[in-house]
């Protein structure tokens, strides 16, 4: 008998049930655990690979990796840098306990690459802590009761003043509603389509992948559009009969870093009108612009076809769970769908709404969005830099903005890098993790994220690269 961390599952029979049992992927995940949990797949075993597992089932790579990926969540399964997914060893019939869970994530490498993380280093601790105590200290005794599900009024008035003044919006705070950050956004405001009558939205490719994951679990069918060098493909939308709302990030889409160029903009807002749809436009990054003027709002040119949404994750941190989303004027069922009970959920809490206003209303927050652009700048050319001197048959895109880069790759695969790298405690990510159809680039790229990466780290981490690429089979400068 095989031992069991040899052994692969790869011969496992998985019922996927009825095309009405939902999506794929959550189809597949519901599969594999029943699989684990009945003792089919041994604790230990190894999961076929993606792409193995993708054309056997005939789906895209996309299915596999989110089903994958929610296993790891749920503790069935654990996934290692270099290595197979494979099976915990967990009791047959025994859901994994919370230690489990928690020890999944415990990998924390020496140099973190992944993108999408600003510097937690800089977080404005001080001023930060000042405006929470001052709007504890000036609450009044009804803000202390159940929140406004529409969010603080005084937090709704500075945040629509702010996208007026800083982003070009056009909006006054009636429209706007406070929420858990941009993935919550969406999940309303997709869950309220649906009510409306929607039945598919549309999404950049590559693009974020918890998007596709939001509009899935509000009832909805994803459709995958391809983005190019001017953004997203507005004539392959066209095509989309069953499309009425896209999610769109024009000011620095993700993980291209492309700008929706100004036809591009007409284009879509076209078939808005034409269509009788909503754009729900995700201002991802645009406060963070180096070669260039800022990129206003979509929605300030079109607020009757423009949702805007927004949120601190990458200017200030994750942990705040506050964003925001602003709804065309006049859709009141889209606006009551924000504030239903079933559609929200869970809003920040009111001091830290209260705190953000003040911090806004301080001007604290403006201090912060230019040193951290000056930061990152910074950060961004020493890693530019150190590229071009120890990779430079490598090709570098989608820099102007943000705080993470593509590197494309010559002569080796990204995957092969990934594994590489993680040997030498590196974490990157593949382009191709963010790609829900086969439009992965020839070769591959990596997606650097440098936000959170400390600026004396970045010569010993492009170091370990140039060695992983190597390792690959790819040309990389000769150590110095």
């Amino acid at each position: 008998m095989a031992h069991p961390r040899t052994d692969p599952a790869w011969g496992t029979l998985l019922d996927l049930g009825e095309r009405a049992g939902g999506p794929l992927h959550l189809r597949l995940v519901r599969a594999l655990r029943a699989a684990v949990v009945d003792g089919r797949i041994a604790p230990g075993s190894a999961l076929p690979p993606s792409r193995s597992l993708a054309a056997d089932l005939g789906c895209s790579r996309w299915v596999v990796t989110e089903a994958y990926a929610q296993l790891v969540a749920e503790g069935y399964v654990e996934a290692r840098g270099g290595s197979a997914t494979r099976v915990r060893t967990v009791p047959a019939g025994r859901a994994p306990s919370y230690e489990l869970r928690v020890q999944q994530a415990a990998w924390k490498p020496e140099f973190d690459m992944v993108p999408g993380m600003p510097d937690l280093r800089e977080f404005p601790r001080k001023r930060w802590a000042d405006a929470v105590r001052e709007a504890t200290g000036t609450l009044t005794p009804t803000d202390f009761g159940y929140p406004d599900p529409a969010g603080h009024h005084a937090l709704r008035e500075r945040i629509a003043a702010y996208l007026v003044r800083g982003r070009g919006a056009a909006l006054d705070a009636g429209q706007l509603v406070v929420c858990g950050g941009t993935l919550d956004g969406v999940l309303r405001l997709s869950r309220a389509l649906r009510a409306a009558g929607h039945t598919h939205v549309a999404l950049e490719d590559p693009g974020w992948s918890r998007l596709r994951t939001a509009v899935t679990a509000a009832g909805l069918t994803a459709v995958a559009v391809p983005v190019d060098d001017d953004g997203l493909r507005v004539d392959l939308l066209r095509r989309e009969p069953r499309v009425r709302a896209v999610i769109v990030a024009p000011a620095h889409q993700f993980p291209t870093g492309v700008v929706l160029s100004p036809l591009r903009r007409a284009e879509l807002v076209a078939w808005a009108r034409e269509t009788d749809g909503l754009i729900m436009e995700d201002d991802y990054d645009a406060e963070f612009r180096y070669d260039r003027h800022p990129v206003g709002t979509l929605q300030g040119t079109a607020p009757e076809r423009v949702a805007l949404m927004g949120s601190l994750s990458k200017t200030l941190s994750p942990a705040l769970r506050i964003g925001w989303t602003v709804v065309p004027p006049g859709v009141t069922g889209l606006l009551d769908g924000l504030y239903a009970a079933d559609a929200a959920g869970s809003p920040p809490p009111v001091i830290d709404q209260a705190a953000f206003s003040r911090f806004l209303e301080s001007g604290a927050y403006d201090r912060h969005l230019r040193a951290s652009r000056l930061r990152y700048r910074r950060r961004r050319d020493s890693l530019l830099t150190e590229i071009a001197g120890r990779l430079p048959r490598h090709r570098v895109s989608g820099a102007a903005a943000g705080f993470h880069l593509l590197l494309h790759l010559t002569g080796c695969a990204a995957g092969d890098v990934v594994r590489g790298a993680a040997r030498r405690d590196v974490r990157l990510a593949d382009l191709a993790e963010y790609t829900a159809g086969e439009a992965a680039a020839p070769g591959g790229a990596l997606v650097i994220g440098y936000g959170n990466l400390a600026d004396s780290a970045l010569p010993e981490a492009v170091r370990r690269l140039a060695d992983a690429i190597r390792e690959a089979g790819g040309p990389a400068a000769p150590a110095r």
